[in-house]
């Protein structure tokens, strides 16, 4: 009988212990998290006095979002030559559940050169908050010995040159099946190594590398891919002059059955009618600082 009693009290402890436990699993208070975050271009950590900075991160709220900040900080230990602090909110973020934060933003031109904190804070409206800290470098970009730049990018149907350096030569960029399409661009104040891609993406796809790093093939139409080796500091200047290829190197034949890669345009990156981005990605490998430059244009297939 003893028995009986006891292993009844056992059975009734563990039934209220197991209630305990998911009353507590209910009631916990999660926090937001953050993932395939990217602090400067291709997370480099690095950001220029007077250019643009990128950032991004995908974020997931415990409840819903209340408030998302960025603070670029004095770091301890650390002089510099003026007080100065950074600090941004982005209220338009309040109530979701999960977003993405993908911001461009100018460093001010007051900033001074060094190592700073950088903070990614995101608010919950259920209390919580999640804070991210990381290193960042702030440089004078003529201090810098590569600092990459696009330009002179121009743009030519079978030949006829349509586009050259902001200058539209007519009121949109078409190309039609069988046309051969040119795309130029030139890579300045560049030293060491570096690699330039060259492709063309559907805008249907929604998908906006600014990287190298970020690069899927699965989903661009690669006009052109250079690479530089050991380019002494004296040059300062490398232009990325055509490459005899199957498709020209940068040419390519709209309607052609592969890129300048060699790989079959099918699936994702198959031609169709509609707008697509002609998008130059560079990165200088030595440096690790990349650059990119996206121009919008048309196909009727």
């Amino acid at each position: 009988m003893k028995k009986v009693k006891l292993f009844l009290v056992f059975c009734l402890s563990t039934i209220a212990f197991t209630a305990c436990n998911n009353d507590d699993d209910e009631n916990t208070i999660l926090k937001p998290t953050a993932q395939n975050i990217e602090i400067g271009t291709a997370n480099n950590k690095r950001a220029l006095i007077g250019r643009d900075f990128h950032f991004n991160a995908d974020v997931i709220a415990g409840d819903k979002i209340a408030d998302v900040q960025l603070k670029i900080l004095p770091k301890k230990g650390e002089t510099y030559t003026k007080d100065w602090k950074f600090e941004l909110s982005w209220i338009d973020y309040k109530g979701a559940k999960n977003t993405n934060v993908h911001k461009h933003f100018n460093i001010p031109s007051e900033a001074p050169e060094g190592k700073f904190d950088f903070y990614f804070i995101v608010k919950d409206e259920n209390g919580t908050q999640l804070e991210i800290k990381e290193e960042i470098i702030i440089t004078d970009p003529a201090n810098m010995p590569a600092d990459p730049l696009i330009g002179r990018d121009m743009l030519s149907r079978n030949d006829d040159l349509i586009y050259y350096m902001e200058t539209w030569a007519e009121p949109e960029l078409i190309f039609k099946k069988n046309d051969l399409l040119t795309a130029h661009a030139q890579v300045s104040q560049i030293m060491g190594d570096g690699i330039l891609y060259s492709v063309l993406i559907k805008k249907s796809l929604n998908y906006h590398p600014e990287s190298i790093d970020n690069l899927d093939l699965k989903k661009v139409i690669v006009i052109s891919k250079v690479e530089h080796k050991g380019l002494p500091a004296a040059s300062k200047i490398a232009t990325l002059q055509k490459i005899n290829d199957v498709w020209g190197g940068e040419s390519i034949v709209i309607g052609a059955e592969k890129d300048a890669d060699g790989t079959a345009i099918t699936a994702e990156k198959v031609w169709q009618s509609g707008q697509y981005n002609w998008v130059v990605l560079y990165k200088n490998t030595s440096y690790n600082m990349s650059v990119y430059k996206s121009i919008p244009i048309t196909i009727n297939y």
